[in-house]
């Protein structure tokens, strides 16, 4: 029997395959623990501090925390928009949110109706995840407490305390400092890819934009920058504790400071009572506006809640406009307080003026007869008599001889047909006609681009296409009382501690100081002559500072063929406008003013004339300088002789004004427009 053979290469070959595959085997596992030792190594020291930042971020929270808006204040530091505490309740939107069943739950603890539920869903539906809505503002101290008590069983709900803002003095600079509001879609679409904003500062529910006035031209200088506070969540994002070494404290919008003055902006508003129009005050040295009044006005903070429909539908309806702003917005024809301007444009042009003109009551000119609104006449007229008695003849008849452009050259140069940068919108220029601009505005009717003759007599009265608003009266007063410079208002004393250049820093009038003079001499007389337009109502009654000024009634209908201009029995919008301009004192031009009473049906005498004296005797009663005039001990006076003293013209047929609002009683009303 043979033994069995042994072939050793064929052990050999398997074992050597073997060899192979675990040394393969090896370097596989070998490699793949080298590789998993790199990342875990990359991990722990590499990468650590980033996911110890993750891990935090998933324990902790930061939420944002809208800045403190800035203060607005008055020229004397008083406050015209601050902000108060304001106790919210917040929902949260997150993923599987049962906004039905959170409002029922929060319903047994605040009180929330149909109409407030259904806003809510809304809102949630439409706002982004993790951004919260608010349910409810100012909630008592009460609501407060119960909703924080009960707050572990009421998933994605907050109630916190943040900051809304308040108008301290409601509606009297309402329409300068303008109001906030919740950010609107449009303003989310205006603001889209613009680096400037803050697109979360925009999506929070205690963040509110400025939406008129100072509040809107300045907004984000009012802003400031957003801040954060840290919180420690549990997995469903309550808060189980704050941290507050980790939060970031927000930092406060700038502080504006306007020229305006509080006291005098107030009773300005005051003395308008029911009436509609604008009162504005201007500092004739250096343009700095002390008043910009408008009535009647709206309560600004009303907006800050939010308004609802029927009630922004009662404003926005109303006939008075509470919503426009009447002191730059607001468009009238001046009536004679355009006279001064005409005067400047004649002395301009050459006019002497000390030849007379017979002013009978009335004229015939053009195919038609143009009245006075003195029915006797004033006589043979002087241009100081003219502007002193505010003859209508006496212009009709000058204004021909030099034109309208003349008239206009001059109307521009005292501010009139067009804007300032006071730092806020809203300002129309208003119209001051001349031949250009006819061409200009009657491209379409070859007919009507002539400048008929007839049209010149009108346009010095202050009437016809001519248009201005309540600020460039101002600013026309200013100008002629200080009787050099070209001023500016001025509306924004200082941004932060940034302060604007003065109205001041302008360049000359070109007018003569002679013809400034002169023009000046006539309103004098129209405060304080016995004759003039409106000396019962322009007395001051502070010693020797005497102010000067300038009647004008303003028609809006026609009075042809002997309609009479009573105006007790027409409504209200067919009634004449009233405007009065004056400054004080009159040998130290400090202030001007300008006031008008929309529909007033009163003339300028004994509408516009009474409520700048009240306005202005406040403006004087706070300039220490001339406090300390008035408090000055009169001198005694010398004895003269007995003599005839020549009366006062008898007092026109005018039905008096009701008196003021706040002001004592005063002497009988008279005068004329």
């Amino acid at each position: 029997m043979s033994e069995p053979s042994i072939f050793f290469f064929e052990v050999n070959e398997r074992q050597g395959v073997f060899h192979r595959r675990a040394f393969l085997l090896g370097g596989l596992t070998g490699a793949g623990l080298l590789a998993l030792g790199g990342r875990l190594a990359q991990l722990q020291l590499v990468e650590a501090q980033r996911y110890q930042k993750l891990s935090a971020g998933n324990q902790f929270n930061y939420r944002l925390v809208p800045p403190p808006r800035g203060l607005i204040m008055d020229r004397n530091g008083v406050s015209l928009a601050s902000n108060r505490p304001n106790f919210r309740l917040m929902i949260n939107k997150d993923k599987g949110l049962d906004a039905e069943g959170v409002l029922d739950d929060l319903s047994k603890l605040v009180p929330i109706d149909g109409t407030r539920r259904a806003r809510i869903l809304k809102e949630l539906d439409r706002a982004p995840r993790k951004a919260p809505v608010v349910v409810m503002e100012d909630l008592s101290w009460e609501e407060f407490s119960r909703v924080n008590i009960r707050a572990p069983e009421l998933p994605n709900v907050t109630a916190d305390m943040g900051e809304v803002r308040v108008y301290p003095f409601g509606g009297a600079f309402a329409h300068v400092i303008g109001y906030v509001a919740k950010v609107s879609d449009r303003d989310l679409k205006a603001a889209e890819g613009d680096p400037t904003q803050d697109q979360d500062l925009l999506h929070h529910p205690g963040f509110r934009i400025g939406k008129q006035g100072v509040e809107k031209a300045f907004d984000k200088d009012l802003r400031g920058r957003a801040g954060a506070t840290k919180a420690e969540v549990d997995s469903v994002g309550r808060v189980v504790r704050l941290d507050p070494a980790g939060d970031i404290p927000p930092v406060a919008g700038k502080a504006i400071r306007l020229t305006l003055d509080a006291d005098i902006q107030n009773r300005a508003l005051e003395v308008m009572g029911e009436e509609s129009g604008a009162i504005v005050v201007m500092d004739c040295r250096n343009g700095d506006l002390l008043c910009m009044a408008s009535a009647p006005s709206f309560d600004a903070n009303r907006f800050v809640r939010g308004l609802s429909g029927p009630e922004y539908k009662a404003l926005a309806e109303y006939e008075r406009k509470p919503l426009l702003d009447k002191s730059m917005t607001g468009l009238f024809p001046p009536g004679s307080t355009f006279k001064p301007t005409v005067g400047l444009a004649a002395l301009a042009a050459g006019i002497d003026p000390d030849i007379r003109i017979n002013c009978p009551g009335s004229w015939y000119y053009g195919g038609r007869v143009w009245r006075c609104w003195e029915k006797g006449g004033h006589g043979p007229q002087n241009m100081h008599d003219a502007i002193k008695n505010s003859c209508d003849i006496y212009f009709y008849q000058t204004s021909l001889k030099i034109g309208p452009d003349a008239i206009a050259r001059a109307a521009r140069a005292v501010g009139f047909g067009q804007t300032f940068d006071i730092g806020i919108p809203g300002q129309k220029k208003g119209i001051v006609p001349d031949r250009e601009w006819k061409k200009r505005a009657f491209k379409r009717n070859p007919a009507n681009q002539i400048w008929f003759p007839g049209e010149t007599p009108s346009y010095a009265i202050g009437q016809g296409a001519l248009t201005v608003n309540a600020l460039q009266l101002a600013v026309m007063t200013a100008r002629l009382a200080n009787a050099k410079k070209a001023l500016v208002p001025r509306l924004i004393k200082s941004i932060g501690d940034e302060e604007r250049p003065a109205g001041s820093e302008v360049p000359d009038l070109p007018f003569s100081p002679e013809h400034l003079a002169y023009v000046r001499g006539g309103m004098a007389a129209v405060a304080n002559d016995v004759r003039g337009t409106a000396y019962r109502n322009s007395q001051l009654g502070l010693g020797d500072v005497q102010m000067a000024g300038k009647t004008g009634t303003a028609q809006v209908r026609s009075y042809d063929k002997g309609v009479s201009r009573d105006s007790k029995d027409v409504r209200w919008r067919l009634k004449d406008h009233n405007l009065f301009v004056a400054f004080a004192p009159y040998d130290d031009p400090r202030y001007a003013v300008s006031v008008i009473i929309e529909h007033g049906g009163l003339g300028g005498a004994t509408a516009g004339a009474p409520r700048a004296r009240e306005v202005m005797r406040v403006a004087l009663l706070k300039d220490p300088e001339i406090r300390a005039r008035i408090e000055r001990p009169a001198p005694l006076p010398e004895a003269v002789p007995e003599a005839d003293i020549e009366g006062a013209a008898p007092d026109d047929p005018v039905e008096a004004p009701p008196p003021l609002p706040g002001a004592p009683p005063t002497a009988p009303q008279g005068g004329q427009t």
